[in-house]
């Protein structure tokens, strides 16, 4: 049978467009595209031999030239994706269609032509089973018109015809006998050979469909796992970013605890300074103005903890400058107290002089 039918016996019944695939040979699960875009595929009905097959031309190529049997299963693995099994051609065919419409009509049409080579068959079968029981009641009945033919003859005729020609129909009788015996010999081997494909094919088919199902279950766990895993990366450099940014916190936490440590045991120094200061305050009643003002500005620095350095400098300085003072103080004191001696020394010289002036009067 050429690939390319031949329009004078074979006539399309159905014509479409896919994308036609073959499983790959050596691995018997990836599929290899037959062709480059998608390509028309038809459905031809040969009159001559009863036979449907579907055929494919890419260019020059025929990429499909498959017998449609009865045993023969078309299955949708998918909304745009069929495929079935041609064990004459040893390999499994897949179309991708343009939707599901199309797939839907292909598939139908795929079942129709399978119930047609079905009845085709059994027709055959038929006439087979027909013409072997003419075979055999014309092997029986010869014999007997012979014999009715060689009674009924004359003497002339039973002399001359009557033994050449019964010794012809025997042998040609016994030859109907063997080639019926062996054409039934062949329809049961053929019955066998077609039930053994039957089975093969239905073996086939099933694996095919249990190995398109779980190979559609591996991918949609492949696609979950895919995207679990995805977002557990995603969580886990967050909680990294998390853990970092936990890490940077404790570290500042713990810089701010050791400044605040450091900044309350200088608050303790500086509360010691300024319990000696107001000591020292204390002691010198003659500077109580100063010591005032002094504690004037120790009540300032306690309230503004954060410049007790600077202030305490200038509290120790302003002290300083006090007690210089003081010291200027004591002198011109001291020089004040003499001149006022002196002056009460001659008061009272001169109140002496005026007491006697007094008397004397």
């Amino acid at each position: 049978i050429s690939p390319v039918p031949p329009y004078s016996r074979e006539q399309p019944i159905f014509t479409t467009r896919a994308h036609v695939f073959q499983i790959d040979p050596s691995t018997k699960k990836n599929w290899v595209p037959a062709s480059k875009q998608a390509v028309t595929v038809s459905y031809f009905y040969d009159s001559t031999r009863n036979s449907y097959r579907i055929i494919s031309v890419d260019g020059a190529k025929v990429i499909i030239n498959s017998t449609i049997t009865p045993n023969m299963t078309f299955t949708k693995t998918s909304q745009k994706f069929g495929q079935w099994a041609d064990s004459r051609a040893n390999t499994v065919f897949g179309l991708g269609f343009p939707s599901e419409q199309q797939l839907t009509k292909f598939a139908e049409k795929f079942q129709e032509v399978k119930e047609a080579a079905k009845l085709a068959r059994d027709r055959s079968q038929e006439k087979i089973e027909t013409s072997s029981n003419h075979s055999q009641e014309s092997g029986r009945e010869t014999p007997s018109s012979t014999r009715a033919s060689s009674v009924n003859g004359t003497d002339d005729e039973k002399a001359s015809h009557g033994g050449p020609a019964e010794a012809h129909l025997k042998s040609e009788n016994d030859k109907l006998k063997i080639a019926l015996a062996q054409s039934s010999s062949n329809v049961k081997k053929w019955e066998t050979e077609l039930q053994t494909l039957r089975e093969s094919n239905a073996r086939l088919s099933t694996a095919l469909q249990e190995s398109a199902a779980s190979i559609e279950h591996w991918k949609k766990q492949f696609s979950a796992c895919k995207e679990e895993n995805d977002q557990l990366r995603s969580k886990i450099e967050e909680l990294e970013e998390q853990c970092n940014e936990i890490n940077k916190e404790k570290e500042r936490n713990a810089q701010l605890s050791r400044r605040l440590q450091e900044l309350e045991t200088e608050l303790q120094d500086k509360e010691l300074e300024l319990e000696e200061l107001r000591k020292q305050g204390e002691i010198v009643p003659e500077l109580m103005s100063e010591c005032e003002s002094v504690s004037e500005q120790l009540q300032a620095a306690e309230k503004k903890n954060k410049d007790l350095e600077e202030k305490v400098r200038t509290l120790r300085t302003e002290v300083e400058e006090s007690k210089h003072r003081q010291t200027n103080l004591k002198t011109e004191l001291k020089n004040f107290l003499d001149v006022l001696d002196g002056k009460i020394d001659e008061l009272h010289d001169f109140r002496q002089g005026l007491s006697k002036l007094g008397v004397d009067n």
